[in-house]
């Protein structure tokens, strides 16, 4: 029986022309699942070429998954779409060449073409978006993530033996490599910015598992929670090296970054690319709760980090978002260490922004509240991982709270 899959295929220029890159997945078409990612730079170039590339680099994909399948590609350019389909005729040469090496990718009888609105072709661009937001201009970017089964997400919080299709999950690949590999700490590449990263007090909420997001009940700290952000205070002004205090504009973190600062007498500003992903319509309901209430949405969120909850946002929103505030810490603290006071997703993100983790790591990633993540943001564009979840200043408080 004939396979069919769907490519979705999306490029983007910042200038047009200007840095350019494209970003492309295949899902099967019957489980809907994403069975491998695409994203690469394409140095300066326009829209148009861009998009051409995400289709190639898509249609190469499905190709190499099943050379006899049937294949969909959907893209919201309607050039790439209507030249494709030999409706349209194509003038300018490059756009002639590239049209070519697509066609030659897998025989005309396999595949067709569909326009879809931008609003609908939203995984592929935030992978252009990925690839842009890492792209320096001169140093290229390939990210590629291939799933070995159709489950390529794990339950969150310890919870993976409740969703037990989710058991079977495996990643075989997943690349972000924006720099070529170094042994950091072995050779100088200047001094970094320091991202010193703590998940707030406890809240409720959080002693009752409960999600909680942005845009959901904006719920305050606990007093376990208040005792936790007291011993993140006297821990960080021991430290003694942060600069500045940067934290996320809902209650809780707000709460433990003025208990900081007025123990150490640091300045605090707020940043919202830094507020919890938002949940939507899960917001303030147990993971059993969501289980009972949308199990097929909930599935789907975990099996796919481009799905969102109900009227929520999806992981990889979250990760382009937290992206965005990174970046600009590393802009404006060259050389300094600045705590910033977040929440369990922003903070497992940016581990996976520093390290070149596969996104769906996060679910195998536990924090404390008030635990700290130190990570470093060279210069030259690397990046590393100083420390995850530290939590001995915590030690003295009692187990429940976190």
């Amino acid at each position: 029986m004939t396979r069919d899959l769907i490519v979705e295929a999306d490029g983007g220029s910042r200038g047009n022309p200007g840095p350019a890159a494209f970003g492309s997945l295949v899902r099967d078409s019957v489980t809907g699942k994403v069975l491998v990612e695409i994203a690469e730079s394409v140095g300066t170039a326009t829209n148009n070429v861009a998009e051409y590339g995400g289709a190639i680099a898509g249609l190469q994909a499905a190709v190499e998954i099943d050379a006899d399948a049937r294949v969909e590609v959907r893209l919201d350019s309607k050039l790439v779409v209507e030249q494709m389909s030999g409706r349209w005729q194509i003038k300018h040469p490059d756009m002639r060449d590239l049209a070519k090496v697509a066609r030659a990718v897998i025989p005309a009888g396999q595949v067709s073409y569909t326009w879809v609105p931008r609003e609908q072709n939203r995984a592929a661009d935030a992978l252009v978006n990925e690839a842009l937001d890492q792209f320096d201009g001169s140093t290229p970017v390939r990210i590629t993530r291939r799933y070995v089964s159709e489950m390529n997400g794990v339950a969150r919080e310890g919870l993976l033996d409740s969703v037990p299709e989710l058991q079977a999950r495996e990643t075989t690949e997943d690349t972000l490599h924006t720099q070529p590999n170094v042994m950091i700490g072995w050779a100088d590449r200047g001094t970094p910015v320091t991202t010193l990263m703590a998940r707030h007090g406890a809240s409720s909420y959080s002693l009752d598992r409960r999600f909680s997001g942005s845009g959901g009940l904006d719920v305050p700290l606990a007093p376990i929670g208040i005792a936790q952000a007291q011993a993140l205070a006297a821990e960080v002004k021991a430290r003694g090296v942060v600069s500045h205090i940067i934290s996320s504009p809902l209650l809780r973190t707000h709460q433990t970054a003025q208990i900081v600062a007025e123990a150490t007498g640091l300045p605090v500003t707020e940043n919202a690319d830094f507020a919890e992903c938002s949940f939507g319509d899960w917001d303030g309901h147990t993971f059993a709760d969501v289980r009972e209430r949308w199990p097929v949405e909930l599935n789907e969120w975990l099996a796919d980090t481009s799905v969102a909850p109900p009227g929520g946002e999806s992981l990889t929103q979250c990760r382009e978002r937290v992206n965005r505030g990174r970046m600009a810490v590393v802009e404006q603290f060259p050389g300094q260490t600045v705590l910033i006071v977040s929440h369990v997703s922003p903070t497992k993100l940016m581990t996976c922004i520093a390290t070149g983790a596969p996104l769906e790591s996060i679910f195998r990633m536990e924090l404390p509240p008030c635990s700290l993540t130190s990570l470093a943001w060279f210069p030259d564009g690397n990046s590393s991982m100083l420390s995850f979840a530290e939590a001995s200043h915590l030690r003295k408080l009692r187990a429940d709270g976190v």
